[in-house]
């Protein structure tokens, strides 16, 4: 168990965050923005013609993959390079298979079971696609939200407890905080960990 002076402190983001992993976030997303462009480009300039789409139905067709899995790769990228919580990064990550899923169904789909097929699969690839789409965003939105919250705690102090050979930090408020330090001024340093993290689950 760490001293109180230890165990209390209103410093954020101590420890040094891995640059490996900001650097593939940042790829990521970027790769996702050239997606994205190239889905644009491919369908209005003939570069289409270079990557071997070389019908308006075919162009058609590498634009909407392109784009379908750019967005996605945009969202995952983003999540990487935030400070975000590993239910926050497996979110994104199953909305971003999912909205995949949905680019596969397009794949297949188009043009022969599009618009004018007797068992069109538009609905389905668009109901699962956006699905997917939305899951992953809602996702990204929580972890851009906790981050501000984070910068800007609004007089919250961070709090890390070690326990096990795992240090976990949670935000607490400054009545808590005086709550906890006269609970381990008395000896209940256990109880004040476990109250803790009754009161900040993940």
């Amino acid at each position: 168990m760490p001293s109180l002076s230890e165990a209390y402190t209103d410093r954020r983001d101590r420890g040094k965050r891995d640059p490996r992993r900001i650097a593939l976030g940042a790829a990521v997303s970027l790769s996702g923005a050239l997606a994205l462009v190239a889905a644009l480009l491919v369908v209005t300039t003939p570069l289409g013609d270079l990557l071997g789409a070389t019908d308006g139905i075919a162009a058609k067709h590498m634009g909407g993959v392109l784009a379908g899995l750019g967005g996605p790769a945009v969202l995952l990228g983003v999540v990487a390079v935030l400070p975000s919580k590993r239910r926050q990064q497996l979110g994104v990550v199953a909305g971003s298979l999912v909205a995949v899923a949905g680019v596969y169904l397009f794949s297949v789909a188009y043009p022969a079971r599009w618009f004018y097929a007797a068992d069109p699969l538009v609905f389905e690839t668009a109901v699962v696609y956006f699905l997917g789409a939305f899951v992953a965003l809602w996702y990204v939105f929580v972890a851009v939200a906790n981050f501000r919250r984070r910068n800007d705690p609004h007089g919250t102090v961070t709090l890390e407890i070690e326990k096990g050979g795992e240090t976990r930090r949670v935000e607490v408020t400054p009545a808590e905080l005086q709550e906890y330090r006269s609970k381990m001024a008395d000896g209940g340093a256990e109880d004040v960990v476990t109250e803790i993290e009754r009161r900040h689950e993940r």
